[in-house]
This record gives structure tokens, sequence and C-alpha cells, in this order.
């Protein structure tokens, strides 16, 4: 059911997955599932780029020596977790979003689709049992370096994935009634 689905979705992270391959079936079955996000206008603003072997390893190196190379003060833990994050994921899909040329929309609803095709994709790796992890660091305004971007193209983050073991911990939300206001 759609209801145990969301509430199973967890963000698992990269030092968590194990060596196991995610298809490309089930890798264009996640992207199918994204491809139907609600789109206000039918602009249909998200773009992905995904990475496996050789490129996900050139993105981990361009992360890291990107971020060293420009933060005032670098740390050390950080250079290695980029890389280490591409590295130990299976794929990694870079999320974009297309603005409408014509901005015929308000920015925000675009972002807010995109994020809705995440969702999509995300409850699709819950259903698979691929674990996955959207980030988002600073160096994303830089991407247009590392992949070909189309004009008015940019990147929002990572979507790092791959198979673990184990359960996820059950987590908790504060009640809804305390976040809703009832008007009749």
């Amino acid at each position: 059911m759609i209801f145990d689905l969301i509430q199973k979705r967890r963000s698992v992270f990269p030092p968590q997955y194990n060596d196991k391959k995610i298809s490309k079936a089930d890798l264009e079955r996640i992207l199918e599932a994204a491809n139907w996000a609600p789109t206000h206008k039918k602009t249909e603003p998200w773009r992905f780029k995904v990475l496996r072997g050789k490129s996900k390893e050139a993105l981990g190196e361009f992360l890291s020596k990107k971020y060293e190379n420009t933060d005032a003060r670098p740390q050390q833990i950080k250079i290695k977790k980029l890389r280490a994050n591409a590295d130990q994921s299976a794929a990694v899909i870079a999320i974009c979003m297309q603005r409408d040329p014509k901005e015929s929309l308000p920015e925000w609803e675009e972002v807010a689709a995109v994020s809705m095709a995440v969702q999509n994709m995300w409850l699709c790796c819950t259903e698979l049992g691929i674990g996955c992890y959207w980030s988002s660091p600073g160096i994303i305004k830089y991407m247009d370096e590392f992949f070909n971007m189309a004009e008015g193209e940019k990147c929002l983050g990572f979507l790092y994935m791959g198979y673990y073991e184990g359960d996820m911990p059950t987590s908790t939300r504060n009640p809804i009634s305390d976040k809703t206001v009832w008007m009749e």
C-alpha cells in the first residue's frame, strides 16, 4: 500500500551501500516514475544525468577537487567524503532542472516539480530495496564545468544510490494535527 511505502522511505547513505550493481532496467524504471511527477503547464522541468562506472568516479574526483579549490578553508574529511560518496554508490543521478525558456511560471514551481519527480524515484527505490540519498553540496553551482548543460539548466543535487543490508530504522513524525488548521 502506498501509505506504508511512504512511511518506509528513508535516507540511506553511501557508507551503508554494498557492492551490488543496480541494473540499467531498474534505473530506467526509476527514471520513468520520475517522468510522471506533476508538472504545471506541462513544462516537465526535470532532467537527469545517470553516472555509473568511470563517470561516477570522475564525478567524485571533480567534486572533491572543486571543493578543495574553492573553499577558503577546505576540510580534509569533506574532500574525502565527496569522493567516497560517488565511489561507494552503485549509481549517482544528477538532479537537474531545465527552466522554462518562456518563464511562463515561477521558478519555484519548476523546482517543486523536480522535487516531486525525485520523491517518485525515492519511493520506487524504497520498493526495490535500493537505498538513496539526495545531496545538494554548495559546489553544485559549478556543475556546468563537469556536465554539458543546456541554457537555463541547473543542477539541484545528486541522488546517490545503492543496495544495502538489513532493515531501516523506523521513524516518527509529530502529529499532523499540530501542523494543520481546519477552516470551515
